[in-house]
């Protein structure tokens, strides 16, 4: 009779352990489904952070011409009447306008680079899901 117990008790313990990884497999699935639903959330947000620095570039380029033309041209306007010759004057409304330009690219490229749009949450979760299963294992 002890040998059949024994056989009984150790069929059950294989159906609990085996019932046990069954369920960390099931956890491990979830949470891996959980980390790409992370991961496609923080990448459509980054895309849309590139999307707006775009727009905002963009939008800046082209609504800021008109703008800028009429106060170079006003700009040129004030030296000529201060007695400056007109090449000089229009050559000096240039730099200014160049000045600007540069501005406006250079925060636009700021705002796309790529330490800022790094899925870091998806990333440093996936490294503590990694260390989670590697426990699991053992």
């Amino acid at each position: 009779m002890s040998i059949e117990r024994d056989i009984k008790t150790s069929q059950s313990e294989f159906r609990a352990i085996s019932t046990l990884l069954g369920d960390a497999m099931s956890q491990f699935a979830k949470l891996f489904q959980n980390e790409i639903d992370l991961a496609k959330a923080e990448v459509g947000e980054k895309l849309q952070k590139i999307g707006s620095a775009l727009g905002l570039i963009v939008g800046g380029a082209v609504l800021v011409i008109p703008a800028i033309v009429m106060a170079l041209f006003a700009l040129s306007a004030a030296l000529i009447s201060a007695g400056w010759s007109q090449p000089v004057s229009y050559l000096t409304s240039a730099i200014i306008a160049a000045a600007i330009a540069a501005v406006l690219v250079a925060i636009g490229i700021n705002r796309l680079d790529a330490r800022h749009l790094a899925p870091r949450e998806t990333i440093g979760q996936l490294e503590k899901d990694k260390d989670t299963v590697k426990g699991m294992v053992r």
